[in-house]
């Protein structure tokens, strides 16, 4: 951890994740990370409509070669949920991947968000909202690796425009 970075206490509450994911996100712009990715069975309860969040995020994508990873069992709530985020998505297409496993749910994925460098959220327990985020080069690497090699056996999902006759 820089002395710039101010140190974020343990993740408490679903109000206390929501920081947490906007501070791994100021961190790793920062760093000047080029992946982000992040993890969670369903979205619903990340921040995705937080307007800073969108903000964090344009500015970072606007340089050259930055992409978010989205991976999860099931975007279906995330359009209803998170409509801000959803119209959002769709400048940022080119620059935002959305995945789901390919041989259906995984049924154990971590709410997690990681970058290229040292950052990493996770939520221990959801049910209570217990986590932790911090700047742990090793604890990153792990996790990046495990999630790398879930992501190979992924196929693209939530589209940004659904077909329908």
């Amino acid at each position: 951890m820089t002395s710039e970075t101010p140190p974020l206490p343990p993740i408490a509450s679903k109000a206390d994740f929501g920081a947490a994911v906007l501070w791994a996100l100021q961190v790793s712009v920062a760093a000047g990370a080029r992946r982000i990715v992040w993890v969670d069975p369903d979205f619903a309860d990340w921040p995705l409509d937080e307007p800073a969040l969108h903000d964090a995020l344009t500015a970072w994508l606007r340089l050259p070669g930055r992409r978010l990873v989205l991976l999860a069992d099931d975007y279906g709530g995330v359009p209803r949920l998170q409509p801000r985020f959803v119209a959002w998505r769709r400048s940022w297409s080119h620059a935002v991947e959305a995945w789901t496993p390919a041989d259906g749910p995984a049924g154990d994925l971590p709410t997690l968000a990681i970058d290229d460098g040292s950052v990493c959220v996770h939520v221990i327990d959801a049910q209570r909202w217990r986590g932790r985020a911090v700047i742990d080069v090793r604890a990153t690497r792990l996790w990046r690796d495990q999630v790398d090699a879930l992501l190979q056996r992924c196929e693209t999902a939530f589209p940004i425009q659904t077909l329908g006759l």
